[in-house]
């Protein structure tokens, strides 16, 4: 059942709240563009939406949210746990402006071994595939990528990509130095590295003493052979394996895999800290900010624990007991994975009771951290308001251009808002139709498309725009706004001082006014210097990925004086393009048929 109610005034809700019903389900409410900005789960809609106009609602967020609100709508479900699914997918869909959201824009970071007759170890984030092996999640990429090197030191598996391995005619450094045993060149058999692959696949899966047990049936074999070296090998991967299971094993806990869920909260900001144990690991944790908080009825941790186990299946889950709904997950976990058994532990004793005290204190510390870190960007925005003399300043758009010689010319727009630099809405611009390096025609074009933008789509307007440039920059800007009668914008441009040092920048403002000799503590002009950072790293990193780009697209064959027999050595004794275009000149000369003129040639195109 679903139904849609226009609020247009009091009585009209008054009216609208007695006809709800008292059944579970979702409701969602609506602004006046029919946008929806809030999505919420109910045990009984009729109760909890009209909590929502009362008239004592302690939370200033809930109160602006009401302000908002000219529609509502709701969907009538048969359990509160459908209801708490139906109400994880509209949140995924609209993305709600005042609900409480933990995910970000990164999915979780896999270790994956390929389907391969010799498979490798790669870093996966992203859609699986049933032919290859994954294992993890794993709380931050630092993990699988230190995973990675155990595995290469331990079980020596190769890393390479297929360019590099299908081209190979002798070992790499890799093998050279005990992190590989050479299947490109079949230094190992197939059966052999497949027995190594198995062995890393039980490691991974907690199963340490099983593949010990093998190591040192396998050893001793080879020395009962007088197979010394062979027995040596396997000696010193078993005590590699020993070395880490000391480092990293979680000593009498009796789950391989588990999830370790805490929440801390002061001064208005709430912290999750979730801890990942996976095959008797402890592979690190991760903490969570929740992007609004909105009222003091929302359970924070109850939202984190079903947004975060939405798509995949959780291990066993430790959290203190009574934070959360336990059994309203177990259904909700039932309806999503009805094929698993999935244990939630409430009551933790011994080694999980401590590993969940740790979470907690974790948690504490990272919500304290926070709120310092909050605490001090209010500081350097104050500062900066009073340096530029703007009593209102929120968001503020820089601007800045990068090119090499003129050529591949892109503009960068960074935005400041809310206290931290808004990476969402960070846009580059490519740059046309212009003398190449004419600085000042490439900020005008960048200026006047983001004005027109602001303007056809009623985007957000800036306090401030900081262009990173001279007076000459800022007469571009300021033409820019005269020609479309912009107001309620500040210009100002952040110009380089002697030697290009930093500290010694100065300040124009479209109204004429200059400041120079900034105080160097200065808060507020450290702010600015740190927008202005990145506006310019931003776009030069979309610089270099265009002029990549097209040196992508260009082939070997295209560099006078390599033809066919020139570019197949070269590729064969790179292992690919890649080892081409990054190698050094004298790399160069070490190919057959390339002399001193090629090298320097073939680096140049590439450079």
């Amino acid at each position: 059942m679903e139904a849609i109610y226009s609020v247009r005034n009091v009585d009209n809700v008054k009216n609208f709240l007695k006809t709800l019903p008292s059944n579970p389900g979702i409701y969602r409410m609506l602004d006046k563009g029919q946008k929806v900005i809030y999505v919420g789960k109910a045990k009984n809609i009729k109760k909890r939406v009209s909590s929502y106009f009362n008239k004592n609602i302690p939370s200033p967020r809930t109160r602006l949210m009401i302000s908002h609100i000219a529609n509502i709508e709701f969907t009538v479900t048969n359990t509160e746990a459908e209801a708490l699914i139906l109400e994880n997918n509209l949140i995924k869909e609209y993305m709600p402006r005042y609900n409480v959201i933990f995910r970000d824009d990164k999915s979780y970071p896999y270790l994956m071994m390929t389907s391969h007759n010799f498979p490798m170890l790669r870093f996966h984030r992203g859609v699986q595939k049933k032919e290859n092996k994954y294992f993890g999640p794993f709380p931050n990429s630092n993990a699988v990528r230190e995973s990675i090197q155990l595995l290469q030191k331990v079980f020596l598996l190769r890393n390479c990509e297929d360019s590099v391995f299908l081209n190979r005619t002798r070992p790499c450094l890799q093998h050279q130095i005990k992190r590989c045993t050479a299947p490109c060149v079949n230094l190992i058999s197939k059966e052999d590295y497949a027995q190594d692959c198995k062995q890393a696949e039980l490691f991974l899966q907690g199963k340490d003493n099983e593949v010990v047990d093998q190591m040192t049936t396998i050893m001793n074999s080879a020395a009962d052979l007088e197979e010394f070296e062979r027995a040596a090998i396997y000696r010193d991967r078993i005590q590699s394996l020993r070395q880490v299971r000391l480092k990293q094993f979680v000593s009498d806990f009796s789950e391989n895999d588990a999830d370790i869920i805490a929440f801390a909260e002061e001064g208005g900001i709430a912290c999750v800290n979730l801890v990942m144990i996976r095959g008797g690991r402890h592979l690190g944790d991760k903490t969570f900010y929740p992007k609004n908080h909105l009222d003091d009825e929302v359970n924070i941790l109850d939202i984190f624990i079903h947004q975060h186990y939405d798509e995949q299946v959780p291990p066993p889950v430790i959290v203190a007991e009574g934070v959360f709904d336990s059994k309203l997950f177990k259904s909700y976990l039932n309806l999503k994975f009805p094929d698993k058994n999935i244990k939630i532990i409430s009551k933790a004793i011994g080694d999980k009771r401590m590993w969940l005290k740790m979470a907690k204190r974790n948690a504490a510390i990272n919500v304290r951290q926070k709120n310092l870190l909050e605490s001090g960007k209010a500081d350097k925005l104050e500062s900066l308001r009073k340096l530029v003399n703007i009593a209102n300043l929120k968001r503020i758009e820089c601007f800045d251009i990068s090119h090499t010689m003129g050529k591949q010319t892109v503009a960068s727009c960074v935005v400041y808002d809310e206290q931290t630099m808004q990476n969402k809405e960070y846009r580059r611009f490519n740059i046309s139709n212009i003398t190449p390096g004419d600085d000042y025609a490439a900020m005008r074009q960048v200026i006047e498309r983001r004005i027109k933008r602001i303007i056809s789509e009623e985007q957000t307007k800036p306090d401030m725009m900081l262009i990173d440039g001279g007076k000459g920059q800022l007469k571009m800007a300021m033409e820019i706004f005269e020609e479309f009668d912009v107001i309620g914008i500040r210009l100002v441009s952040i110009a380089k001082g002697e030697g290009r040092k930093s500290g010694l920048e100065t300040l124009i403002f479209d109204d004429g006014e200059i400041i120079q000799d900034i105080p160097k503590n200065n808060l507020g002009f450290h702010l600015l210097q740190h927008i202005r950072d990145e506006a310019h790293r931003f776009a030069i990193t979309g610089h270099r990925q265009k002029r990549q780009k097209i040196n992508l697209s260009s082939s070997i064959e295209e560099i006078e004086g390599i033809g066919a027999k020139k570019r197949k050595s070269l590729l064969v004794y790179f292992g690919g393009l890649d080892g081409v275009r990054n190698a050094s000149v004298e790399e160069l000369l070490q190919v057959d048929g390339i002399n001193q003129k090629l090298a320097d040639s073939i680096y140049n195109f590439y450079h």
